[in-house]
């Protein structure tokens, strides 16, 4: 259960209105618990699915890294609320097979990644377990990413960091948990 309410009634309240209607409409129609909790501060909210929209879908990252990545991540911090999600939904939709995703602890070496794939989950790895990337581990990365997709992946990492911790620190559950 989360540690602080779930909300999801505007009371009357015509600006809390606009934005639920408008997290509702940026994830298919329905309000997630993470925007349910985060609409205790709905400055914070709509903030926060400016950038995940904009860390997600407005980048040169291809959808399997980015599952990959995003999986990897929540894998890692032990956030079953985000890996859940996208395990089920989104990795599927990329293309990434229930195969892939039960590997993804080993993931370095399996060979049902390919290898930009394996560097890009090192990295993962790297930046979510010691924070500092070693240069071996980054120069694999340089070499099936350019600038601009190093920079998305690692801020997508690093804001998963935050999601994730965010997720645990609340408590926030599955939808129909």
């Amino acid at each position: 259960m989360a540690r602080v309410p779930l909300i999801d009634d505007t009371e009357g309240d015509t600006a809390l209105a606009a934005l639920i209607a408008k997290l509702k409409g940026a994830r298919g129609g329905k309000l997630l618990n993470l925007y349910r909790v985060l609409l205790n501060s709905p400055s914070i909210a709509e903030a926060w699915q400016a950038f995940n929209s904009a860390i997600r879908f407005n980048t040169a990252l291809n959808d399997q890294a980015r599952e990959l990545a995003i999986m990897r991540v929540s894998q890692l911090n032990g956030a079953d609320y985000q890996f859940q999600i996208h395990a089920t939904k989104y990795a599927p939709e990329a293309g990434i097979t229930p195969q892939q995703i039960a590997a993804l602890g080993g993931s370095e070496h399996s060979s049902l990644f390919q290898p930009a794939h394996r560097a890009l989950l090192a990295y993962a790895d790297a930046m979510t377990t010691d924070i500092d990337v070693p240069d071996d581990v980054f120069d694999k990365l340089r070499r099936y990413y350019n600038n601009a997709q190093i920079v998305e992946l690692t801020v997508l990492i690093g804001a998963y960091n935050m999601h994730t911790r965010v997720g645990r620190a609340l408590r926030i559950d599955a939808e129909g948990s």
